[in-house]
């Protein structure tokens, strides 16, 4: 790190002692709050519907606002900035193609998915198909995605939290990385999903919030020339115009430019299929409700991934590329360091009063999106494996809850456990990964579900488990685990499959393996269930 930036880093981290409070302070305030929120939401929390969908009582914009602080993730706000701060170009295509993605769930997946359930994806699925088989199926693939997208959090709050008071131990890393995952803990076990809701929309409103003041801010600085704020951050980065153009991470070879082609895939089509995100359809009154929460949504996400493009370029125009990769290996401390620096510095009140602002938002932003992962995982497990699988539909609502909330005790620790392995990986990258596994494996058969006829159980399993298991292979023998210095294991060397991302491979795996496990069949679909099907999906007759 710079002596400039280093000296700045530490006055507001470390020496300091009146920002540092100012710090805690500001964190310890949206804790308390939102644990208030929590706590009236779960007294309010009476019925499985109430835990599982908030009684199906948000408006659309209410709803959509809810979407948009579940979807808003770390990898939004740390690692896309951090990516367009070290890549240029190529780091702002994350997001491009986070937004583009939202086209898919609006025309094909939101209004089908909240007319044909009740609570989970398994619900779609064993509507016309053998119960059983399939909610075990759609509940290890939601679990399963959901840690995937859990490990983006963790590792962006651990980088985050250090960042702010110093903490340089791994020790310490790991440690708060475990007290993220207790406060997820509380929030689901006593809020459930009414209480999850208002978290993300206070997180949203913030996030927002905070965000237009960066961009407004960095603007500010660059007197509203875009021009010129791009040719400075291209000078800046030491890579010339190269920084403004396509190919600086994923141009340098035939390999990196698959990889970019594979990304791609993931991003645009793994929204349709990411559990949190579909469960959210259930949580208002009407077909109708779900069309306008997902239009309010495209335009907040869309409003937030416009300003992105400012926050990285600006943190790439203020900062050196050292700097932010001496902070922080895959420079998901890029946006915090920028509102640092355009405040003032870290021997300034304003510099340390906007990196505190920032970071206790992004803080808000992975607390709320690790409260929606985790519920919607342990809604999958206590709904559609104790309850229909284990308790073969005799469990009563009391013990479906009960099982939801130990579940999400189990899930919290294991997302820690991982977290702590995950926390110099670069959080959109980890994303992108839960991306490609959820539209490889979910994607593929909610899609065959609503409007192939023939689709029959084999085929359905065939596409959850075979695309999982492609997935979450390739991942573990990329880059990604090993053989880079920014891998999960640095020193080992097992990447035998040379993509970052599996999505190119397991995603049309997915469904070839759906299509083929359907036609090999010898199982003679019901017409009348999918006809029932097709009448509820389009028109919401006879919908929960």
């Amino acid at each position: 790190m710079s002596p400039a930036l280093n000296t700045t880093v530490l006055a507001a981290t470390s020496d300091a002692s009146e920002h540092r409070a100012l710090i805690i302070s500001l964190f310890a305030a949206f804790v308390v709050a939102t644990l208030f929120i929590t706590v009236w939401a779960g007294r309010q929390t009476k019925s499985a519907a109430d835990f599982y969908a908030g009684g199906r009582q948000f408006t659309g914009f209410q709803n959509g606002l809810a979407i948009s602080g579940d979807y808003m993730s770390a990898a939004s706000f740390l690692g896309i900035a951090g990516a367009i701060a070290l890549f240029g170009y190529d780091g702002f295509l994350y997001s491009i193609g986070f937004l583009v993605a939202w086209l898919v769930a609006l025309l094909l997946v939101a209004e089908p998915l909240r007319n044909s359930g009740r609570y989970t994806m398994g619900d779609v699925l064993a509507y016309r198909m053998r119960q059983r088989p399939v909610r075990t199926a759609a509940g290890t693939s939601t679990i399963v995605v959901s840690i995937f997208y859990l490990l983006a959090q963790m590792a962006g709050a651990g980088v985050l939290v250090s960042l702010l008071l110093g903490i340089t131990s791994d020790a310490g890393k790991i440690l708060i990385v475990a007290l993220v995952g207790v406060l997820m803990i509380v929030y689901v076990t006593i809020g459930g999903m009414k209480g999850t809701t208002w978290v993300q929309m206070v997180k949203a409103v913030l996030l927002i919030a905070g965000t237009v003041l960066i961009t407004f801010l960095i603007l500010l600085k660059f007197n509203f020339n875009v021009s010129d704020l791009l040719g400075t951050a291209a000078s800046n980065s030491g890579k010339g115009s190269a920084f403004l153009e396509p190919g600086l991470k994923y141009g340098a070879s035939g390999t990196s430019k698959l990889d970019f082609i594979s990304l791609g895939i993931a991003l645009v089509l793994g929204t349709a299929g990411l559990p949190h995100i579909l469960i959210r359809f259930y949580t208002v009154p009407t077909s109708k409700a779900a069309r306008k929460s997902v239009n309010w949504a495209i335009g907040i996400i869309g409003s937030f991934y416009l300003m992105t493009i400012v926050l990285g370029f600006g943190a790439a125009a203020l900062l050196k590329p050292g700097d932010i990769i001496a902070s922080n290996k895959a420079g998901n401390t890029a946006a915090p360091l920028a509102a640092l620096e355009i405040g003032g510095g870290g021997d300034s009140t304003g510099g340390a009063l906007l990196l505190a602002v920032i970071s206790a938002v992004a803080f808000a932003t992975i607390l709320a999106v690790v409260a929606g992962l985790t519920l919607a995982s342990s809604s999958s497990f206590a709904h559609d494996i104790y309850a229909n699988v284990i308790k073969k539909g005799k469990a009563t609502e009391k013990e479906e809850m009960k099982a939801a909330r130990w579940s999400t005790v189990f899930i919290g620790i294991v997302s820690i456990a991982l977290g702590a392995l995950a926390r110099d990986l670069n959080v959109a990258g980890l994303v992108a990964l839960a991306f490609a596994v959820a539209a490889s494996a979910n994607l593929p058969t909610i899609l065959y579900s609503l409007f192939w006829k023939r689709f029959t159980t084999q085929g359905a399993l065939w596409s959850i488990y075979g695309g999982l298991v492609a997935a979450v292979g390739l991942v573990l023998f990329s880059p990604v685990v090993s053989g880079k210095p920014t891998s999960m294991f640095p020193d080992a060397n097992f990447d035998f499959f040379p993509l970052e991302n599996p999505g190119l491979i397991s995603i049309p795996l997915g469904f070839l393996l759906g299509w083929l496990g359907t036609v090999l069949s010898k199982e003679e679909p019901d017409k009348g269930k999918y006809a029932e099907l097709e009448v509820r999906s389009l028109t919401g007759t006879g919908a929960h």
